[in-house]
């Protein structure tokens, strides 16, 4: 994910203070889906489940992440505009343009519905990779903030590191998803809508997944290498 909530240098106290605040409570947020998610899966055996218990809450918590548009955008946080709002909209276009409309994938009722078990599986395994990234994210830069500027070891390696494992099944989920929603959007939605999900599954989202992957490739690599030449310098 883009470093969307990256504080910026000699923060004031109240924005620094904002900044925590937020971050502490997407991350209890995040964790919510990631436990309930985690916790229907494993009651109920199936998949399926999953939506009716945390679909509509999944979407607002996700919704709720438009503020780091703003944040980017206003210089709250140091965060690079065009990453943030690609991260956003890819989200926001999968709950609300996606599932939203198409609730029967996440359900994995068949045929005319466009799901099966796969897109309910599908689903699932986009959540736990989405929330456990954002728990990650969110408690990483709210310690970070309140410790100044030095989370836990741990915590700092898997920000850094964790994402090689759930970049690839978020996108895979995200990308299973939207290919199937491209028929029923033909016949729930509309002909062009059915177009313009194809469209952007074959021509928007492998670029665009790339550039995020990388974005946070670059990140670790910095991250390290200023890591690397503070050891240097505390020889």
């Amino acid at each position: 994910m883009a470093d969307t909530a990256k504080p910026a240098r000699k923060a004031s106290p109240i924005k620094t203070a904002y900044l925590i605040l937020y971050n502490a409570a997407s991350a209890i947020l995040w964790f919510s889906v990631l436990a309930n998610v985690i916790n229907v899966n494993v009651s109920a055996g199936t998949p399926k489940p999953v939506y009716p218990a945390i679909g509509q809450f999944t979407k607002w918590t996700q919704t709720l992440a438009g503020m780091e548009v703003l944040h980017s955008l206003l210089g709250v946080v140091r965060a690079p505009f065009i990453t943030t709002f690609m991260q956003v909209f890819s989200r926001y276009a999968i709950v609300w343009g996606i599932i939203d409309l198409f609730p029967s994938l996440a359900l994995g009722f068949p045929s005319s519905g466009g799901g099966d078990y796969y897109s309910s599986a599908a689903y699932s395994s986009m959540l736990l990779a989405w929330a456990t990234t954002e728990v990650i994210r969110y408690t990483y830069f709210a310690l970070a903030l309140s410790s100044g500027g030095n989370p836990p070891y741990a915590l700092h390696w898997l920000r850094y590191h964790a994402f090689f494992v759930l970049y690839p099944v978020g996108i895979s989920s995200e990308a299973y998803l939207i290919w199937r929603a491209v028929e029923p959007a033909k016949a729930g939605v509309s002909p062009l809508y059915s177009t313009v999900l194809f469209g952007y599954l074959a021509l928007v989202y492998p670029p665009s997944s790339y550039i995020m992957y990388t974005h946070m490739m670059s990140q670790r690599r910095k991250v390290m290498k200023a890591a690397k030449t503070e050891g240097k310098k505390t020889q």
